[in-house]
């Protein structure tokens, strides 16, 4: 038996940039709000899920309790499964995990669910009686895990340097990318964000606090920035002596994603065209050489085609999570596969990145693409904190 995804049973919110429209919401209590009601769209009954998988990186309130917790804000009571967090490449992790549940056959319909509030990031205080003067430890949770991996000490914009360097990337060859992206972001807003609507519920009603009235709607991704060539070449590396521009690179963001992943009857009884089949090839992981980490897609990659018993010359498709332009620049370079045909309609690079709910939106994006080409093979892949990487090998058929 293998996993498969059924058509049209995944959705996310836009993605705002932090302290945006989503700031003041909680991560896990917006998901459910938001997965209760387009399961309701779909006619999913939520005691149907019998299995879940939690993804998010960034703690809110009663974390603690997890899938049990979520599960039971949605109507699915009896429902339980883990919570998982690691960092950019949770929704990978997230959908590895329930793919095995559901090939080992332990369940049928498997609900994975990811949420982050980068926003109004938790201060988080360890206390430690014997210190001096009885003093513990504090951290920022999400400033200071941008700013140094404990393992190095470095920056993660330092991994984008050093891959830059080694690999002889400029900054002009960035922004190229950076427009090249944005340009195939556009494509996605066209006629009236047409392909965005293909998996996110658009206009989106932004809920308040309590969750009780809707305090503002969003046409489409909130606090975007639109670069042109003049602009980006004013620009300053953001780090003295490097190459990388603040233009170069992804922004924090907010938002939560949703994805069921099922049997393959099931995936056909559930699709929204059970025309359209979604079969979970194969996954990879890997992890390279410290503060390099826009270099970890790469072998994530290999792994995902190999398990999948594929090659890079049988992909159709090809999404990255590129928190640089570094990373698509070192991939097209190492891979062969063309640069303009890498992250079509869109990348967290333009979007923004909500950490654990990201990768999922790229995996909806990949399905998309592939069912407007008639089918075909597809690759998600994306590097993580801590210089690691996860990818996924999707194949979109006629069932």
């Amino acid at each position: 038996m293998s996993a498969w995804i059924p058509y049209g049973c995944y959705w996310t919110t836009p993605f705002a940039k932090w302290q945006g429209s989503f700031a003041n919401l909680h991560a896990m209590r917006f998901a459910a709000h938001v997965t209760k009601a387009e399961l309701q769209k779909r006619n999913i009954a939520p005691e149907s899920i019998d299995y879940g998988v939690l993804g998010w990186s960034v703690p809110q309130v009663s974390i603690f309790y997890g899938m049990p917790w979520f599960t039971g804000l949605i109507g699915a009571g009896a429902t339980s499964g883990p919570s998982i967090s690691q960092a950019c490449a949770t929704s990978v992790r997230c959908l590895l995990t329930a793919s095995d549940e559901i090939t080992a056959q332990r369940s049928n319909v498997a609900l994975v669910q990811c949420c982050d509030r980068l926003s109004n990031g938790p201060h988080l205080y360890y206390p430690n009686p014997r210190g001096p003067g009885g003093t513990g430890e504090a951290e920022d949770w999400v400033m200071d895990s941008f700013a140094a991996d404990p393992l190095t000490g470095k920056a993660m914009v330092i991994t984008a340097e050093n891959v830059a360097k080694r690999h002889g990337f400029t900054t002009e060859q960035q922004h190229e990318v950076v427009l090249m992206r944005e340009a195939q972001y556009a494509l996605s807003c066209a006629d009236d964000n047409a392909f965005l609507k293909r998996y996110m519920p658009l206009p989106f009603e932004v809920p308040d606090a309590r969750f009780a009235k809707v305090a503002s709607v969003l046409n489409g991704d909130e606090g975007l920035t639109r670069s042109d060539a003049a602009g980006l070449a004013k620009l300053r590396p953001a780090t003295p002596g490097g190459t990388v521009t603040f233009g170069g690179q992804t922004h924090p963001a907010d938002a939560n994603a949703a994805m069921i992943v099922t049997g393959k009857n099931k995936a056909r009884e559930l699709s929204r065209n059970a025309k359209i089949g979604i079969r979970i090839a194969g996954f990879g992981q890997s992890r390279v050489e410290l503060a390099y980490m826009p270099e970890a897609p790469v072998p994530a990659a290999q792994r995902a085609l190999q398990e999948a018993g594929w090659t890079m010359a049988n992909i159709d498709a090809i999404k990255t999570h590129n928190p640089f332009a570094v990373n698509d620049l070192y991939f097209a370079k190492t891979t062969g596969f063309p640069l303009e045909r890498l992250n079509n309609f869109g990348c967290s690079l333009v979007y923004g990145h909500p950490q654990a709910p990201m990768g999922l939106r790229g995996v909806m994006e990949l399905i998309e693409e592939l069912v407007l080409k008639g089918g075909g093979k597809g690759l998600f892949t994306g590097c993580a904190a801590g210089d690691s990487a996860m990818a996924i090998a999707i194949e979109v058929t006629d069932a």
